[in-house]
């Protein structure tokens, strides 16, 4: 602990020279004339029609990596132009071989691929706005930006827009038609923030218009340039969309019996523009068969896991909901809608959701579930609301109000009365300075049950800096033993006891500390060196001491995106209830210090074959831990991509407490016959959860947004080895329909 703050102390008096970026003078700066054309562009990735050659042309991009003090070393043309309907971008990328991509599907995102993207803020907050990508071979990818959503990229905003890509051999051309009725704008606004991005993996650099800083991504709202309307944009209009879908389902569950069981299904979602800047979703019996399962993971902590949301519904406009809290404590997690435990589906009724804009300072999200009856599990309603209004420039005061009521029988209330509902409600206020140096936060969060009174609280408070070349963070934070989260999700608060085979609600205190470092050479093969420190102190709520977790790290970062990391590990904890990993004789309760050592080796990514390798060695409570966990991938661009990955954990204790190895073996097979056929298959092989999966995935995008998936999924016992479980088959149509 004396370590992390001295460390602490020298990096806060030696990074007292970073960039202070004067984020204000960025659009005066950098601003951009678009000019009205009266034909529509033909979009086909070739830069031949009359009405460019009266766009102003962006001829120079800075690098933002590796190193924001230098121009990108290709050169990159960026064009724009709009008419009534669309708004044009053309970029002409000008290279010296093939190009690298990881994906020809759609939502695959920027990183590792050589693409383009228009970053575009048309309200001007520096708090909101879009993120449009297309790669060399035309795979497209769409987000909605926000200042400082939880979970970052997850591409889960679906929107048609229109582009086409061209290579040649020094240079390939993207160009991109955006719908005006796909943005969120007032029509009186003359200028919007608007930002150009080039991922250029040969040279292995990120280039933008404006010099972002190197700390910052790329897409930061706060450093994009003006595009400035000579007159007043396009009225974006309406924007209505149905998305109905039918399913055909064939299963067999072994567990329950041998019957094969057909069942047809159908629903529908739809988008509805409410006003220019606010829609409303609405969902009826959806179904997310063809969303791809979980990556099974290796749990060697004593609380349950966080497995992300993958469910596109849940995922749009999600940070207004799941943005409280902090990452092991979050009052809304939308995995507990629809979802038991396990991740069995609990059939969703009705959804509806209102998110966007009130003004351009307020932004409000509304939703409202249902479910129906599954087995023990009742019928629920869950409803959210939220409201975010924006102050001093790029800071957020957040209010937000959760309720789950269960419609459950009178003698399912007396046997359980704490799930007859649970409510919460919470304040927070979140300071960001203009260019995102500095930043703060002050939480209130409670927590509503029947004939709960007290300890049902959690509040925090803390601080961050990021500059270029430090960044620090400090949290400090309480968390009552009654603090309930029917919809949320708080990571150590419920706490296994082995040798009764309960569990225990505890609350906890914590104090957590992050400090980074990075040294940024100018020139060589190093393009970052990277130190970090991390302190993790927790209190059990009277004070007494419950665990630390202290880790120093080195990361070092080549030109050739190959990097090295040495971390140092050392854990003491106060064991309060026995535990064990073996299934043998519980480790009892006490005290436990441990120290652990972990390597980890990435290669080139651009290559045909690359891998990665990682290994660790150390005590673990009263025993030792081996750990591997190694990877390979095959490459044939654009269509074949093969990856296995495998990790391997050997858990040694003395003899009553037993030993264990634990395999964790995932195989995907991904085959992109074009931007409109795609074929993945996944393998998954995890002895931990006693659990064989196989789940394979066709998919035919037969027009825009309109897809045909088949889907098999097959669940094997690894002991006894390879025994059926369940096994699916499910063919499902959706289409996509503007009104």
């Amino acid at each position: 602990m004396k370590f992390f703050f001295l460390l602490l102390s020298f990096v806060l008096i030696t990074g007292g020279n970073a960039q202070n970026s004067d984020v204000a003078s960025i659009q005066k700066n950098y601003q951009l004339l678009i000019k009205r054309v009266n034909t529509p562009i033909k979009i086909d990735g070739i830069i031949q029609d009359e009405e460019w050659s009266g766009a102003k042309i962006i001829n120079s991009l800075w690098q933002k990596y590796p190193n924001d003090k230098n121009k990108a070393t290709r050169k990159t043309e960026v064009r724009t132009a709009y008419d009534d309907k669309n708004l044009y971008v053309a970029f002409t990328c000008y290279d010296s071989g093939k190009v690298f991509i990881q994906s020809l599907k759609r939502d695959f995102g920027h990183d590792a691929n050589d693409c383009v993207a228009l970053i575009i803020d048309p309200i001007n907050s520096h708090n909101n706005g879009f993120f449009f990508i297309v790669n060399a071979f035309n795979a497209q990818s769409e987000d909605q930006l926000t200042a400082a959503g939880p979970n970052g990229l997850n591409f889960s905003w679906d929107q048609k827009w229109i582009s086409a890509t061209q290579r040649y051999n020094d240079r390939w051309v993207a160009e991109m038609a955006i719908p005006f009725k796909t943005l969120r704008y007032a029509a009186d606004k003359k200028t919007w923030g608007i930002n150009f991005l080039r991922v250029d993996t040969k040279t292995n650099e990120y280039g933008v218009w404006t010099n972002v800083p190197v700390n910052f991504p790329s897409y930061d709202l706060g450093y994009t340039g003006a595009l400035v309307w000579e007159e007043a944009p396009p009225k974006p209009g309406s924007n209505t969309v149905l998305i109905p879908y039918v399913t055909a389902q064939v299963d067999q569950n072994k567990q329950e019996s041998n019957h094969v069981n057909t069942t047809p299904n159908a629903g529908f979602d739809a988008k509805i523009g409410l006003t220019s800047a606010l829609n409303l979703d609405l969902t009826m019996n959806p179904d997310f068969s063809q969303v791809e399962v979980d990556n099974q993971v290796t749990n060697l902590t004593r609380f349950n896991i966080f497995l992300p949301e993958r469910r596109t519904f849940f995922l749009e406009n999600a940070d207004l909901f799941s943005g409280y809290g902090i990452d092991p404590i979050r009052p809304f997690y939308s995995r507990r809608i629809g979802l038991d435990a396990d991740g069995n589906k609990i059939p969703i009724i009705l959804g509806a959701r209102v998110s966007g804009n009130l003004t351009k300072n307020t932004r409000l999200g509304f939703m409202n579930m249902q479910t129906g009856r599954k087995g023990s599990y009742s019928p629920e309603n869950y409803t959210a609301l939220s409201v975010d209004q924006r102050v001093f420039k790029r800071s957020s005061i957040k209010a937000y109000m959760l309720n789950r009521q269960g419609f459950m029988t009178e003698q399912e209330k007396q046997q359980n009365p704490l799930n007859e509902f649970g409510r919460n409600a919470g304040v927070e206020f979140n300071y960001s300075d203009l260019a995102g140096k500095w930043g703060a936060w002050a939480t209130y969060h409670h927590s509503f049950k029947p004939t709960i009174t007290n300890a049902n609280q959690y509040y925090s408070t803390g601080i961050n800096y990021n500059s270029r070349n430090l960044s620090a963070v400090i949290d400090l934070t309480n968390v009552g033993t009654n603090y309930y989260t029917d919809m949320g999700y708080v990571e150590r608060i419920e706490n296994y006891d082995a040798a009764r085979d309960t569990v225990i609600r505890l609350g906890f205190k914590h104090a957590y500390g992050n400090v980074e470092y990075r040294i940024i050479p100018k020139t060589g093969q190093v393009t970052r060196y990277t130190l970090t420190a991390e302190n993790y102190l927790v209190y059990n709520p009277n004070n007494s001491f419950n665990e630390m977790n202290t880790s120093l790290m080195f990361n070092t970062q080549f030109r050739s995106t190959q990097n090295v990391v040495f971390s140092v590990n050392n854990s003491l904890v106060d064991l309060l209830y026995p535990i064990s990993f073996t299934g043998a004789t519980p480790i009892p309760s006490g005290k436990y210090e441990y120290k652990k050592v972990d390597v980890r080796y990435n290669s080139d990514f651009r290559k045909s074959f690359s891998y990665f390798f990682a290994g660790g060695y150390g005590n673990f409570y009263n025993g030792t831990n081996t750990n591997i966990n190694t990877g390979i991938t095959f490459r044939h661009l654009p269509h074949l991509t093969l990856n296995l990955n495998f990790q391997y954990n050997k858990l040694q204790f003395p003899a009553q407490y037993g030993s264990t190895e634990l395999f964790l073996i995932a195989q995907r097979t991904e085959i992109n016959f074009s931007t409109k056929l795609f074929w993945t298959t996944f393998l998954q092989y995890n002895t931990q959860r006693n659990n064989i999966n196989i789940n394979s995935r066709l998919q035919y995008r037969f027009k825009p947004m309109s897809d045909l998936f088949l889907v098999y999924t097959d669940n094997y016992f690894t002991d006894p080895f390879f025994t059926n479980k369940n096994r699916a088959l499910v063919l499902k149509i959706n289409y996509w329909l503007n009104l």
